[in-house]
């Protein structure tokens, strides 16, 4: 139909430039030239979660995992300054993440369960770089960037492969394990089976989605607006706009309470995304 033509085509190249500075793994991880402690600055956010043992909001950076202190610094997360990239929170304490090692190449899976502070290898090590972790139904869902398969994992370590597609996020249904949804430049594809396969995106076009309760699907566009669907992604209502322009990450840990990260910082919302506090700052450069 040619609707937008334009506006399309910048809303793709907003989310290649996204998926692309998300991808850039050559930079040191002290890249921002900074310590631990009290005046760290991290650069670029990759996830977000809250640990349900104690509600502590932990953020996986390109730089390590931190977690904000009485002054809203972040202090970083044990001593494992690694490239964080797919990040979820599975349960108390109990972490899942992706992204590469100082050296470089890619860390597969990996599992914490001392929130954070210490991580073991799962599986794919060496292989994989999941750019979007989810866990659902006792499922990690996974989008493997390497070869753009969507991944599925009842143990962590023998993995389902499904639909290979361009995308930067998938989010799965709270309710229904086989509904996956996953953002591309045409828009939020949607899955059926599990991941297997994919119908072609249907705008509008989201950066990241979230999904924790079935009438709350969140979904957080290229210069930060923020949308919310009771219908499973058929219809959007735009709720309000984040403060501090493009996104980096986006969580909902409840119906009403949503986590966004953008180039500013962090931020909460506990009335549906009407009202944002900050909860970390970060560093305004964007990053890799």
């Amino acid at each position: 139909m040619n609707k937008r033509p334009a506006a399309v085509a910048a809303t793709a190249l907003a989310l290649a430039l996204t998926l692309a500075a998300c991808s850039d793994s050559g930079d040191s991880a002290d890249s921002t030239g900074t310590s631990a402690g009290s005046g760290t600055a991290v650069s670029h956010i990759h996830g977000l979660g809250l640990d349900p043992a104690d509600q502590r909001l932990y953020v996986a950076t390109h730089e390590g995992v931190y977690t904000p202190n009485t002054k809203g610094d972040p202090e970083l997360v044990g001593d494992n300054k690694d490239d964080f990239m797919g990040f979820t929170v599975a349960g108390d304490k109990t972490f899942y993440a992706s992204g590469h090692p100082v050296s470089g190449g890619n860390k597969g899976l990996i599992k914490s369960t001392d929130a954070g502070e210490t991580w073991k290898a799962m599986s794919l090590s060496g292989e994989s770089d999941f750019h979007a972790l989810d866990f659902a139904h006792g499922t990690v869902y996974g989008y493997d960037a390497t070869n753009g398969l969507v991944r599925t994992s009842t143990d962590g370590k023998s993995w389902k492969d499904g639909a290979r597609l361009d995308a930067l996020d998938i989010a799965v249904s709270p309710t229904d394990p086989g509904v996956v949804l996953a953002t591309t430049a045409d828009g939020v594809a949607r899955s059926d089976d599990g991941g297997k396969t994919f119908g072609k995106g249907q705008e509008p076009v989201m950066a990241f989605l979230s999904w924790t309760a079935k009438d709350a699907l969140y979904g957080i566009d290229t210069s930060g607006g923020l949308n919310r669907s009771a219908d499973a992604g058929t219809t959007w209502k735009k709720v309000s706009t984040v403060p501090g322009g493009q996104p980096q990450a986006l969580t909902a840990v409840g119906a009403e309470h949503v986590l966004a990260a953008t180039q500013t910082g962090v931020f909460e919302s506990k009335d549906g995304g009407k009202t944002f506090k900050k909860l970390m700052a970060v560093t305004s450069n964007g990053g890799h």
